[in-house]
């Protein structure tokens, strides 16, 4: 296939680039940076088969040529990005979408939109199945990430209703692996680099809120299953085992060796008491379930982190 992917130099983006790139496709990735990194995709720029656009899908997006999908992850995702540039995030993910959207209907393409677990707020429900329609404050720090992905799915549900386009759909559950940006305010980033440092382990409120946690590979393996299927969607790509912040923090000690104590702060405003995902979906329509287990998948990241800090 002939595939384009926004946000191709993003954590996500390279790493699923890199697995097209694999099986055989050829693709187009798209990125402005704001960001993603050239160093994600280094490796990737002498194929043959791999073609880099620095441009802002927030704006316009233009391919030549046949394309067979236009995979949309564009999109900064991580809470230290919803304070300091929260107009880009709400553009990309409302006009960014419609002008992805707009080029798989032109290409004639299936159209992939990578949205997120976020949509489901600070869930009444545990775990969060996709018929559950989530509970999402719209005007707190956290709107305008988890608006923009509704929104994004609100569009992306109208075209293939309207305009017939063939649409998928994910929710991306909390996701890691190298790529990583070391300073992107995640929970897995910001333990990692204090305990590598040897600086205290920050961990917000008193650490029982829990998250699942989705190891790159894991996660893109399971967009390729949805990608290639036959599921509109939207489906959970994520992992069901539940851990504790509190548990990722002493993790995150132990596989570093580090010394570091563990402090605690003010819990941020809107930030979820518990995020886990049902995968009855993923495993009955997709045959997809995650395999990495949080330990060995954090020696990775670590291993990555020492290359780059």
């Amino acid at each position: 296939m002939r595939v384009v992917v926004t946000g191709g130099a993003g954590f996500l983006g390279s790493h699923l680039c890199r697995k097209l790139l694999d099986r055989g496709d050829e693709v187009i990735a798209i990125d402005n940076l704001i960001t993603g990194a050239m160093r994600n995709i280094d490796d990737l720029m002498g194929r043959k088969e791999f073609t880099f656009q620095h441009s802002d899908v927030s704006n316009f997006v233009h391919v030549s040529g046949g394309v067979d999908a236009v995979m949309h992850l564009a999109s900064p995702a991580s809470p230290a990005d919803f304070e300091r540039i929260p107009i880009q995030i709400l553009k990309v993910g409302s006009r960014g979408t419609q002008h992805a959207l707009g080029l798989a209907k032109d290409k004639n393409a299936r159209f992939f939109l990578a949205s997120t677990s976020e949509v489901y707020g600070d869930p009444l429900v545990h775990p969060q199945p996709e018929t559950y329609w989530g509970n999402v404050n719209p005007i707190g720090p956290r709107g305008v990430y988890d608006e923009a992905k509704r929104f994004a799915e609100a569009i992306t549900m109208a075209y293939h209703r309207y305009h017939g386009v063939e649409v998928r759909i994910v929710r991306i559950f909390n996701t890691y692996g190298p790529g990583m940006r070391p300073d992107d305010g995640r929970a897995v980033s910001n333990f990692l680099v204090q305990a590598m440092h040897g600086k205290p382990i920050t961990v917000y409120g008193d650490g029982s809120q829990s998250r699942s946690f989705t190891y790159v590979d894991d996660e893109i393996r399971g967009f390729l299953a949805l990608l290639d299927g036959n599921e509109t969607g939207p489906i959970n790509i994520g992992n069901d085992v539940e851990y504790t912040i509190l548990e990722l923090a002493r993790l995150a000690i132990e596989v570093t060796g580090s010394s570091s104590e563990i402090v605690y702060e003010p819990r941020p405003v809107d930030d979820p008491t518990q995020r886990k995902p049902d995968l009855t979906l993923a495993r009955s329509l997709l045959g997809w379930e995650p395999v990495t287990q949080l330990r060995e998948g954090l020696e990775r990241t670590a291993a990555y982190f020492k290359t780059v800090l």
